[in-house]
């Protein structure tokens, strides 16, 4: 199995790229989304059938996934990172948990759970600053002979850059990304990355 990963700045873009890991065969079990909820767009969109996103129900149905990962959705904290809509494996293990989204705050790292999973540390940094910057991360453990298709549909047009956000978090100063770090306010979300890319 490979883990192949996309970072999103808009994350309809991103939910649409787990709709497709989805319907290529790629287990929902096998996929993860973390996206940034500083701003609390969750929070102000989410309706009655979000309240049980948590169990199994509710948001997903909305987003449009019955069944499948989105409908996991939940709250968490990432340190570092801050607030996040998230769920699956790369969630559960950046927080420590057992299983699934949890709510409330967590500790643990993303990071960490990325790299232990096969991504470059290098390339955990940016990934992890991305969420923490406003983006949508969405990661996928494929079998072999879906890698071609995984990477394809995590590559695509509307993903970021890897290296070009790299290298815009850097001209800024940017060395790697800190766990420790506050959270970025509603103004500085966004930094490093095209004027024309929106959240959702």
């Amino acid at each position: 199995m490979k883990t192949v990963t996309g970072l999103f700045d808009n994350y309809d873009d991103a939910v649409d790229a787990v709709r497709e890991l989805e319907a290529t065969g790629i287990p929902h079990a096998d996929i993860s989304i973390v996206a940034n909820n500083s701003t609390d767009w969750y929070d102000n969109e989410r309706s009655k059938a979000a309240d049980d996103a948590v169990g199994g129900a509710g948001l997903g149905a909305i987003v449009g996934g019955a069944g499948g990962l989105l409908t996991g959705l939940g709250l968490m904290a990432i340190p570092g990172v801050g607030p996040v809509v998230a769920a699956g494996w790369l969630a559960a293990t950046a927080v420590g948990a057992v299983g699934g989204a949890v709510v409330g705050g967590a500790a643990g790292g993303i990071v960490g759970a990325l790299t232990d999973s096969g991504v470059p540390e290098k390339d955990a940094h940016v990934y992890a600053e991305g969420v923490r910057r406003g983006g949508t991360l969405v990661t996928a453990k494929v079998d072999d002979k879906l890698v071609v298709d995984a990477e394809r549909i995590l590559g695509q047009s509307k993903s970021v850059n890897l290296a070009e956000r790299r290298s815009n978090y850097e001209a800024d100063g940017w060395t790697g990304f800190d766990a420790d770090a506050e959270d970025y306010t509603s103004n500085e979300i966004g930094r490093g990355r095209p004027r024309n890319a929106n959240r959702i």
